[in-house]
């Protein structure tokens, strides 16, 4: 079976566009979050006034009008992160002499062109149908971030979207390693790409109480695991990734910044929107990628945890990690970067696990902020006092998304696997 190595990353998040501008941030313990103006429509409305947005995004520093007007911004997010991820793998796809039938892309995504949605529906009540836009369809499908990625980079092999809420990065990874480790492809670009912030979106997860409410100390909000939080922040971006095979890599005399060396996915079968609160249903997915790994629970040294800083979700990941690692748990650092970028959603494991990329190149794992106080039963090391630099050859990402599906990576620093 082929082994599978990430060659290239990119990642556009609240924090900002590229990975050395969020590692930056990420390491120096800023927040990303912000108000949203009391003037934007719909939100005098909506309890929660708070989110992650990609402040200070101008299209037109990326893509032409014509583009614009058939890219919803989920789209355009996760173009930019895959040129990026394509510059830092040295594929140029112009002169690439790689095999395009063998090269394929997947971007995950919750909830896909809601923006789009929001804006033609308003077209549709207010205008008539005669007014929606000829772009409204190929804007808003889920899958056509893949799509136009697919076009600009002429790859001809696999082409699809992962849908599975908040694990849809992370799924689309473990999709693309699946196509290398086969033998059917030798590059995929994965990932994921969200633009959920809008007033749709936010309004469908504050009516459902799920979002933080703390309006007036944005950057505090997302408090994961910490005895005050009161609901995730909403988040937009894209993190990409360029998944090769390591002969393929090594052919082209590639950078390999990690390897995938595990993955496991499976269900709760538990609750559409809350995990299993005995937390087996994230155990066992932890186990089956340690199983894939072939590694022992010791030999993890950090942990990108899903923690969104709900009251119900960020109490049970750590019931999970303690029955996964028994007395190691106690020397894994976990920390929830969800802190300062917010909940990406369908983006949220794909971002972070470029984030667990870095970690590893680097021998530098970012702190989880505002956990002044974890509350009764978080009670791992969650990285409280800023970046902490340790030694560490594996790390695991989990992503758990609503109706109860699961997925954990581990992750390799380059050259630990012989």
């Amino acid at each position: 079976m082929e082994r599978v190595v990430i060659t290239g990353c990119g990642l556009v998040t609240s924090l900002g566009i590229g990975t050395t501008t969020n590692w930056q941030s990420l390491i120096s313990g800023r927040s990303g979050i912000r108000q949203i103006s009391a003037e934007e429509p719909y939100f005098d409305k909506i309890r929660s006034k708070i989110a992650g947005r990609v402040w200070g995004y101008n299209p037109d520093d990326h893509f032409s009008g014509k583009d614009q007007k058939c890219f919803d911004l989920y789209t355009q997010y996760a173009i930019i992160a895959a040129r990026e991820a394509l510059v830092a793998a040295s594929i140029d796809c112009e002169s690439s002499n790689l095999n395009k039938d063998r090269c394929g892309v997947t971007i995950g995504s919750g909830i896909g062109g809601l923006g789009t949605i929001e804006r033609e529906a308003k077209k549709l009540h207010l205008q008539g149908a005669n007014r929606i836009s000829p772009f409204f369809i190929p804007a808003s499908l889920v899958n056509m971030a893949s799509g136009f990625i697919s076009l600009e980079t002429g790859f001809r092999g696999p082409n699809l979207s992962q849908v599975s809420a908040c694990a849809s990065g992370a799924h689309s990874i473990i999709f693309a390693a699946q196509q290398i480790q086969m033998g059917l492809c030798d590059v995929m670009l994965c990932g994921g790409s969200e633009h959920g912030s809008v007033a749709l979106g936010t309004g469908g997860f504050s009516a459902m109480r799920a979002l933080s409410t703390n309006n007036d100390n944005p950057e505090q909000a997302s408090r994961p695991w910490d005895k005050d939080r009161d609901g995730f922040v909403i988040a937009d971006g894209a993190g990409v990734l360029v998944l090769e095979s390591l002969s393929s890599a090594q052919e082209r005399g590639a950078p390999v910044l990690a390897e995938l060396v595990g993955y496991g996915m499976n269900a709760d079968a538990s609750h559409m929107v809350q995990p299993d609160t005995s937390g087996d249903g994230a155990k066992k997915c932890m186990l089956n990628a340690l199983q894939m790994s072939k590694l022992t629970p010791s030999k993890i040294g950090y942990i990108n945890a899903h923690a969104t800083s709900t009251p119900v979700g960020d109490q049970i990941e750590p019931i999970a990690i303690r029955k996964v690692f028994d007395e190691h748990a106690d020397k894994l650092a976990v920390s929830s970067t969800k802190s300062m970028h917010g909940h990406m959603l369908g983006a949220a494991g794909a971002v972070e696990a470029i984030i667990t990329i870095m970690a590893l190149q680097q021998q530098l794992v970012p702190s989880t902020i505002n956990c002044e106080q974890p509350s009764p039963g978080c009670d791992l090391d969650f990285v409280r006092e800023g970046a902490r630099a340790m030694v560490f050859d594996y790390a695991m990402s989990n992503s758990f998304g609503f109706g109860g599906t699961n997925a954990s990576l581990i992750l390799a620093k380059a050259g630990t696997v012989a």
